[in-house]
């Protein structure tokens, strides 16, 4: 599957979900081409590539 983005620079390409992750990390692209529309970087939800921290509260999980 290849995703849609948009460069700094206004190009477009199509590129699979492992470069676009990278694009990103480099803030190289402005923008990309989700099912809902065009995620604009800075302003829309993106997802974290980066393991969040632990939990350190209680474990409430039952056995």
């Amino acid at each position: 599957m290849l995703i849609r983005v948009m460069y700094d620079d206004g190009r477009f390409d199509m590129v699979k979900p492992q470069l676009l992750e990278s694009l990103l990390q480099n803030n190289t692209v402005t923008s990309f081409k989700r099912n809902e529309g065009w995620v604009v970087v800075g302003r829309d939800a993106l997802r974290n590539s980066q393991p969040s921290q632990q939990y350190s509260g209680p474990d409430r999980r039952t056995c």
